[in-house]
């Protein structure tokens, strides 16, 4: 059976563990339908042009995983940002591990999805919220069938959240193959401010899919910060799909950093639904041997005055493989719109490939609109002078291409995490200096 079918099949069982009564008993319903019609996206859809997802959906994977498995803290502490105080929502094969995690409902709800869809106190936040960005292509609409538990999270308005939340979802390989699909929802009202880490990671060489999507509301001069990290083994393979809806004056930005996984692909969209908006969405991706990363973007400006800013950094080595395919719409209505897209990558070896395909759609004629893209290799020069200055050559390539990458870097906020992500690029340019000195 393939898994399209298989899916389908198991929706009929998924129905059976949860509340029909629910309030988005109906979406999950309609959801089925147009994942059966959709189907998985396949190269002949232009967005997928260049991934394809053959080599991920050949695994009987299992949707329910039959056993729980419980983590203690000291076999996963080095996936976490550990050094800083944070709220954390954690999760074991799909399912939430309360005794890795720390949740709060005092002031603000930092919690699950599977409580916020059964819980009356909820039912507003969700039937104004969920499911209204999100797209409807198969993807998202699988995961919105098989929509049960995630991240919930509600910053009321005129709230500071005081320390970062993090989200980490592990796979212990407990099955031979393994389908996760988190959902999450995060709502951030008015004058409200929060920072969010998020992290997928297997623990066995075991096959894992993760389909997640993330819905994020940015209410009026709210501030999101989003990271997300990614740097899993080479037989995982990551789906991201993340929907932004931004209102007046708000800030969202959202970091992306990809290093490790089999496939991965980042489709994110931003929706700018009022004036003054500040969008950024930056990312560095440094890969080897034969994984795929490909991000797919989207900003939408719908309203003038607004800004977006996406500055994303590849370096490629071996037979790696990376996607780009990034567009910035423009409403008539969107004057003085100040949008720029760049994506720059370098590639190591021969074999490795980048297929980018930066796009403006622009139909405002007072705007400023840029974009652009870059291919290329070290800079011999630049190669000779770090020589000349007595810098192996190993330690010379790895300085030359964190600084290709850094001015990603200068706009990340928590310097936990910038230490964090250095320190990941410094072991996968195979070289152990420190590049904060």
């Amino acid at each position: 059976m393939e898994l399209k079918d298989k899916l389908v099949s198991c929706f009929m069982a998924f129905e059976d563990t949860v509340n029909i009564e629910s309030p988005i008993h109906d979406i999950r319903t309609q959801a089925i339908k147009n994942f059966e019609i959709e189907g998985f996206p396949t190269k002949r859809q232009e967005a997928w042009k260049y991934t394809s997802l053959n080599s991920i959906l050949k695994y009987d994977y299992s949707v329910f995983p039959k056993h729980e498995k419980a983590l203690d803290y000291g076999e996963v502490k080095k996936y976490f940002i550990h050094d800083i105080d944070s709220y954390k929502i954690i999760f074991v094969d799909g399912k939430y591990s309360s005794h890795l995690s720390q949740t709060t409902h005092d002031g603000i709800d930092v919690c699950l999805m599977s409580a916020a869809l059964t819980k009356p106190k909820y039912r507003l936040v969700i039937d104004n919220y969920f499911n209204k960005i999100a797209a409807k292509d198969g993807l998202s609409s699988l995961n919105t069938a098989f929509s049960a538990e995630g991240a919930y999270i509600h910053i009321p308005k005129n709230k500071v959240v005081e320390k970062p939340i993090q989200i980490l979802h592990f796979s212990t390989g407990d099955e031979s193959a393994l389908l996760l699909q988190p959902r999450n929802l995060i709502v951030v009202d008015e004058n409200a401010h929060v920072q969010i880490i998020e992290r997928h990671q297997s623990l066995t060489d075991n096959p894992v899919l993760t389909n997640s999507v993330t819905e994020v509301f940015a209410n009026k001069r709210a501030i999101v910060d989003y990271y997300k990290i990614q740097n899993d083994r080479q037989t995982a393979s990551l789906i991201d799909n993340t929907f932004i809806n931004q209102k007046r004056e708000s800030v969202a930005k959202l970091h992306t950093f990809s290093f490790g996984g089999k496939l991965t692909r980042n489709n994110v969209s931003f929706f700018q639904n009022g004036e003054r908006i500040d969008s950024t969405m930056k990312g560095i991706t440094i890969i080897g041997n034969k994984q795929h990363v490909d991000h797919n973007t989207l900003v939408h400006h719908i309203e003038p005055n607004c800004e977006s800013h996406q500055d994303y950094k590849g370096i490629f080595d071996d037979n790696a493989t990376g996607v780009f395919n990034g567009k910035v719409v423009v409403e008539k209505e969107a004057q003085k719109t100040n949008a720029f897209q760049a994506n720059n990558n370098i590639l190591i070896s021969d074999k490795a490939s980048i297929n980018t395909k930066p796009q403006l759609e622009i139909f405002a004629d007072d705007v400023k609109c840029s974009h652009g893209c870059t291919i290329g290799q070290l800079d011999e020069s630049a190669m000779f002078y770090l020589r000349s200055r007595g810098i192996p050559k190993k330690e010379a390539r790895a300085l030359l291409m964190f600084g290709f990458s850094n001015n990603v870097l200068e706009t990340v906020t928590i310097p936990e995490i910038k230490n964090r992500i250095t320190k990941i690029i410094a072991q996968k340019l195979g070289v152990n200096i420190g590049f904060n000195l």
